[in-house]
């Protein structure tokens, strides 16, 4: 019986022991866990902080010098080639806004261009995004179907379709009897200009889809619900509460083809690359010929500087105009 109660002191001398190791071990496996958290919050941060950084020094590299530089450069009669050259102050800028009709022809050129694409290829991209927002079989494929032009580069496009226009429109004009078909593409300013629009159109339309159904499905059933039960038509739903609530997609989507249409340069050079005559000239090509070309750097600089003028100046007006008719939910 001693011996038991023995035993049992020990026991209970033991317990308060055993109680302390296991608290110290929960304390020591709590402040691991701790550690191993705050570690790899550091790491996350120094890893963004590493982002940032590169992504800033990318931009500074790649975007701001040359653009500093090509400011410079604009006010020189540097060709380009020697590493002499001579400061002309606002010569180039005046010689362009007063002597040089090409420029001004390619840059109206591409205006028209440029407003042709945007309505065609967001009033497509929309009623595609509206029809494939449906319930209907294979909308997937028939999206990625629609999408696949955007991936294909500009010159492929161009050299793509240049066979397409001048081969196969022929023969569907012949087919048809339609002689908008066979008339001599490439041949007028009109011909090629329509031709750079179809083309372009084409590629945008997939692309600006893509936005309008991000916009389409971020919008709740709850309010084209609630309409129908009101007994609003289909219409009245489209214009008066889809429309307005898609207004933030519609200003990116204006903003993208307005962008990439004014800077258009690949399609132009492998479909059309200026003819007849340079009349289906874009103001990108026209400045590429004068720096390049006819090696006139400074001269072809003052051109870009005006065309990012242009390109700015008409994304403020158009952002401006669409933001403000956004709606706030």
């Amino acid at each position: 019986m001693a011996g038991k109660i023995h035993i049992l002191a020990a026991k209970m001398y033991i317990l308060p022991a055993k109680m302390h190791i296991l608290a110290a071990k929960m304390k020591s496996s709590t402040w691991r866990q701790q550690f191993i958290q705050e570690t790899k919050e550091t790491l996350v941060r120094y890893v963004r902080g590493l982002e940032v950084n590169f992504r800033a020094s990318v931009f500074v590299v790649i975007g701001l010098i040359p653009f500093f530089y090509e400011i410079w450069y604009s006010f020189t009669n540097w060709d380009g080639i020697h590493a002499n050259y001579q400061f002309v102050g606002l010569k180039n800028y005046i010689d362009v806004l007063t002597n040089d009709p090409k420029y001004w022809h390619a840059m109206w050129f591409t205006i028209k261009f440029a407003f042709c694409v945007l309505i065609f290829s967001n009033v497509l991209g929309f009623i595609w995004a509206y029809g494939l927002s449906k319930a209907i079989p294979f909308r997937n494929v028939m999206r990625a179907g629609f999408y696949i032009p955007r991936i294909v580069g500009g010159v492929v496009l161009g050299f793509l379709w240049r066979f397409i226009i001048t081969e196969l429109f022929p023969v569907i004009g012949e087919a048809t009897g339609i002689g908008w078909f066979s008339q001599s593409w490439f041949q007028t300013e009109a011909s090629s200009f329509w031709a750079m629009v179809i083309v372009m159109t084409w590629s945008m339309a997939g692309y600006m889809m893509i936005i309008y159904v991000a916009g389409l499905t971020s919008i709740s059933s709850d309010y084209v619900e609630a309409a129908t039960i009101d007994g609003a038509k289909s219409s009245h739903v489209l214009r008066y509460i889809i429309l307005p609530l898609l207004m933030p997609s519609v200003t990116q989507c204006l903003f993208l083809s307005m962008v990439n249409s004014l800077k258009v340069y690949d399609l132009n050079i492998s479909l059309t690359n200026g003819n007849p005559f340079r009349l289906s000239e874009a103001v990108t090509m026209n400045v590429y010929q004068t720096a390049f070309s006819s090696n006139l750097m400074g001269y072809g600089s003052a051109k870009a500087l005006l065309l990012v003028l242009v390109i700015a100046g008409v994304s403020l007006i158009q952002v401006a105009i669409t933001s403000s008719k956004e709606v706030e939910l």
